[in-house]
């Protein structure tokens, strides 16, 4: 069974719980793996300028036989176009792109503090709202600091901060500054890159389920409430990744996963260190 379960941002807008992430997928691959993931019955597509697939990703919008208020898409500033009027042109771009007058979310990539214009950027991302390019405006990999100052300055909290998060890498104090701030969590990487689909205990829960580790983990990252964005551009994989809505997770299994944190289980960057 499908999972098309909304949450509710802090801007009172709504956004599938569960959606398509096209990283690393090229754009001459990226309109059928997104036109496969919408007849599964995925509607958030979530795509980046810096992935360079914002064109094919635009076709699949234009081809899916969806009405465009039907899709929910999130594309992403790249940190070579931080600061005020970059911002203002990258929004622009990335629209063309992808063939649409305004998206539904608009994230900041990463903070990229060594640039020193994550705030200057982030008062852009206001006035792209203000302007309807955007309905909605978050941002990704971005730290407690980096979220206290962009708030403290504008008073606008973003609406999620999209993270590495996944079993092995579960950022319990981002969290919770998340929650306290009524900032949703949104994970990239959720089944760690892959890593994860061999991890005994993870096996052992979904073979007592009759269900794929994949499946397992995703689920896990539902029931606590995230927003998730698994990849694949297998026909197979994109539909068993959305087939999530025919089980539960018991409290015991929810605790076996969340005993498997590790402080050192980041398999990307580190916001607070990545030179780019």
């Amino acid at each position: 069974m499908a999972f098309n379960s909304l949450v509710t941002l802090n801007d009172g807008s709504k956004m599938p719980q569960l959606g398509f992430g096209v990283w690393q997928v090229p754009d001459d691959g990226a309109e059928a793996a997104v036109i496969e993931a919408i007849k599964v019955g995925y509607r958030s597509i979530d795509t980046a300028a810096i992935y360079r697939n914002e064109g094919g990703v635009g076709r699949a919008i234009k081809n899916c036989g969806l009405n465009r208020k039907d899709l929910y898409i999130t594309t992403k500033l790249w940190n070579e176009d931080q600061g005020y009027d970059n911002a203002m042109k990258a929004i622009d771009s990335s629209l063309k792109k992808l063939g649409v007058e305004e998206v539904d979310l608009y994230l900041v990539h990463w903070p990229a503090p060594q640039r020193g214009l994550y705030l200057e950027t982030w008062k852009a991302m206001v006035e792209i709202k203000k302007q309807g390019k955007a309905k909605s405006i978050g941002v990704s990999n971005f730290m407690p600091e980096h979220l206290t100052r962009i708030i403290e300055a504008t008073g606008v909290a973003p609406v999620l901060n999209q993270i590495e998060l996944h079993p092995k890498f579960q950022q319990p104090i981002l969290r919770e500054f998340h929650n306290r701030h009524e900032i949703k969590t949104e994970c990239w990487s959720p089944l760690g890159q892959g890593k994860l689909l061999e991890d005994s205990k993870i096996k052992a829960i979904a073979a007592k389920h009759g269900k794929t580790p994949a499946q397992v983990i995703i689920r896990w990252h539902l029931q606590n409430d995230f927003i998730v964005i698994p990849k694949s551009v297998t026909p197979s994989r994109i539909k068993e990744n959305f087939e999530i809505g025919d089980f539960v997770l018991s409290a015991d299994e929810m605790a076996v996963m969340a005993g498997m944190d590790d402080n050192e289980g980041r398999i990307g960057p580190n916001p607070m260190t990545a030179q780019f």
